[in-house]
């Protein structure tokens, strides 16, 4: 076996793996949360069965990050069940670099259960309690999840078709977890909780920075709108995947996709009747993440603002690119198209400005083959009662529209933030629905296969970091444009691609990860999507969406 600082050792086939770490006393002993030799990923609790290039996963991976923060949910929900008899743990969602958690128990709770909680999940750290992987029948399984009264792990269970089922046990208490864990409790010592009402906030160290907890920033508009996709998904009684699944095999599904539609369109209804009654708006900005939806969704929004008697002027962003040679380069002296700097931002005020007074425009279009910008006589003007709609990347970042007056312009977030989660302990993350998305999309209007969309995955996130996510606050409303019954519609398209990538790939084991992810769902006939649904942009037959 080669370590990966070199050192060559032979050790026994069966040997524990955490014991191999320790033998050997590698310098990063105690940060080791899995292995990795060659291309494939191990806990620790693994008996050795191969030699090959051995590496240690410590926090400042993004796999370690993920199984350390799943690690510590154990912990918590082992800590809240030792302190709160018959009470609930519902893990909701991502928020201000943590997961929100709430508890359902007798009282409320309080700040005062939020310290007992911490500290009997330090006392869990500290005595370092292994954490154990085990194989039990499905029929033991139901048995456990029945004495804790877990309804959420039973409906999941009844549309697994596997006969045995792994768990992992923590002092006596077992759960079934999607992803590795850590060896034992000990490795997880840097973690916070903030009470948040209803609730708290988890916290824990990002692989970009695992030395430190990242600064707490609160963010109340995006708390709200997850609050509103739960009471959506309350309207839809759904609440977990196994709920989705009964609504899927009791040939009920359409009827929930209808009231899933219903429940975008309206709010999407309400957007425009806020635009509406703020006269002095002329601009309307629409901003998010990739595969958020954001050209399906102003079209959709264009038509309600034509219902309340506006004109919508539809601006692209992409027209205003400056010639690519003096497109601003990254750290890495690539091309940076995703900076503001890409833009031609003085032409692109000056334009909206001529408009706001009803001046006519040239607009410029760019040449992607050639980077190049071409006047090609395009010109527009906005009468009375018109409302330019921009949608793009930068569309919060008040630098985009610095020369146009607050007062006239209307801001919208926009983005896939899931509610559904698998069950009451393993959440859904909105980065996978919107990957997923990604993967579909790109293959049927791009020609990229899954492999080239997960190779660019990280940089895109990078991007969103930087240019999207730091200005979310700063929008006037925000939209969700999820569906609770959507992966079942794109798991077909997205395990075909996803299959296609081989164990040589740098991807595979995310590709694996999304796979085993995607079988918790039924699948779901496309023919059951309305065309003119957000869903459309990603499958095809969209009525707005040119591909």
């Amino acid at each position: 076996m080669c370590f990966i600082d070199g050192k060559e050792a032979l050790v026994e086939s069966g040997t524990i793996i955490k014991k191999v770490i320790d033998t050997y006393k590698l310098d990063y002993t105690k940060e080791a949360l899995l292995a990795k030799i060659d291309k494939d990923y191990y806990e620790l609790n693994t008996k050795l069965e191969k030699g090959g290039k051995f590496e240690v996963v410590k926090l400042d991976s993004d796999i370690g990050a993920k199984t350390y923060a799943r690690s510590l949910q154990f912990v918590m929900i082992k800590a809240v069940y030792d302190l709160f008899k018959g009470s609930k743990v519902n893990i909701e969602h991502s928020l201000s670099k943590g997961i929100f958690v709430e508890v359902a128990k007798e009282d409320p709770l309080s700040e005062k259960d939020l310290i007992a909680i911490r500290k009997r999940m330090q006392e869990i750290i500290d005595n370092d309690i292994p954490i154990n992987k085990i194989s039990v029948t499905k029929k033991k399984a139901t048995e456990i999840f029945e004495s804790y009264g877990m309804e959420d792990k039973l409906r999941l269970l009844r549309h697994i078709n596997n006969e045995e089922v792994k768990l992992y046990e923590l002092d006596g208490r077992y759960d079934y977890f999607y992803g590795p864990m850590v060896y034992s409790t000990g490795a997880l010592q840097m973690f916070e909780l903030i009470y948040y009402k209803p609730g708290f906030i988890l916290r824990f160290p990002e692989s970009k920075n695992p030395k430190v907890i990242p600064k707490f920033i609160e963010h109340k508009k995006l708390s709200k709108i997850f609050a509103e996709t739960e009471h959506w998904n309350n309207i839809l009684e759904i609440g977990d995947v196994g709920a989705l699944n009964d609504k899927v095999k009791g040939g009920n599904i359409l009827e929930l996709i209808r009231v899933a539609e219903a429940l975008h369109e309206k709010k999407i209804a309400y957007i425009a009747d806020m635009i509406s009654e703020k006269e002095e708006v002329k601009i309307v900005l629409i901003a998010g993440p990739t595969s958020s939806g954001k050209t399906t969704f102003a079209n959709r929004l264009a038509i309600q603002l034509r219902v309340n008697g506006h004109i919508p002027i539809p601006i692209s962003l992409d027209d205003y690119f400056i010639d690519r040679e003096l497109t601003p380069k990254d750290e890495n002296g690539d091309y940076d198209f995703e900076s503001i700097e890409a833009l031609d931002l003085e032409l692109f005020n000056r334009h909206l400005n001529k408009l706001l007074k009803g001046e006519e425009i040239s607009v410029p279009t760019f040449d992607f083959k050639e980077g190049k910008r071409r006047w090609t006589g395009n010109k527009v003007s906005m009468p009375k009662n018109g409302i330019i709609i921009i949608e793009g990347i930068h569309g919060l970042n008040d630098k985009l529209t610095k020369g146009v007056d607050s007062n006239n312009k209307f801001k919208i977030y926009i983005s896939a933030l899931t509610q559904l989660n698998i069950d009451n302990h393993n959440r859904i993350s909105t980065t996978d629905v919107r990957m997923i998305r990604r993967i579909v999309r790109d293959l049927l209007s791009r020609g990229y296969s899954g492999e080239n969309t997960l190779s660019m995955w990280n940089s895109i996130r990078r991007g969103e970091e930087k240019n999207i996510f730091t200005f979310q606050e700063e929008a006037d409303v925000m939209f969700n444009s999820t569906l609770v019954y959507e992966l079942c519609v794109l798991k077909k398209y997205a395990i075909e691609e996803l299959s296609k990538i081989n164990q040589d790939s740098p991807v595979y084991y995310e590709a694996l990860r999304l796979i085993s992810f995607l079988n918790f769902f039924k699948e779901v006939d496309t023919n059951m999507v309305p065309e003119s649904s957000i869903l459309r942009e990603f499958i095809g037959g969209s009525c707005f969406y040119k591909y």
